[in-house]
């Protein structure tokens, strides 16, 4: 009966990382549509993926991202990075996107609202865009978010929206 027991114990669900706990609400695969748009380009539709994953021997969560045309099913965008939520309800967050382009955000948790709003404090290896902001809540089992942008010519404004359902 050991032999059984022990064999399934690995299957057993993992715990949390306490710095990590807060943020539990975003972990897991996530999958929708979305729609962007900005003042210098047209507006375009997107599937998108998401993966909030995490291990927990650490206090940190790991992120990807892929975007592909909803008609063709071509691939768009990619980005992954890492977030690392601290106690006082701060969060650091730093991403790779494929246009090359990474930043570094801080921004701010609310696990009660199921809320994070993060903002650019370096935009690097970008010569038009300035500022990026980002604002995700978990409401009805679904995740949405807004993605805000300043370019060197253009204010912060909307450009990339989304509504993404845990797979």
């Amino acid at each position: 009966m050991e032999a059984t027991g022990a064999a399934s114990q690995p299957s057993a669900p993992q715990t949390t990382h306490p710095a990590v706990a807060p943020l539990a609400f975003l972990l897991g695969k996530w999958r929708g549509e979305g729609e962007g748009s900005f003042p210098t380009i047209s507006s375009f539709r997107y599937g998108e993926e998401l993966l909030f994953s995490h291990h927990p021997s650490k206090p940190v969560i790991s992120y990807t991202q892929k975007t592909w045309k909803t008609a063709s099913g071509e691939p768009m965008h990619a980005e992954s990075g890492y977030w690392r939520p601290r106690p006082d309800g701060s969060v650091d967050v730093v991403i790779a996107q494929s246009t090359g382009l990474a930043e570094v955000q801080k921004g701010s948790f609310d696990a009660e609202k199921k809320t994070v709003t993060l903002q650019s404090e370096l935009v690097g290896n970008a010569s038009k865009v300035k500022q990026i902001t980002r604002t995700f809540q978990v409401a009805d089992g679904e995740l949405s978010y807004v993605v805000q942008m300043a370019t060197i010519t253009t204010s912060l404004q909307p450009h990339l929206k989304a509504l993404l359902r845990r797979i």
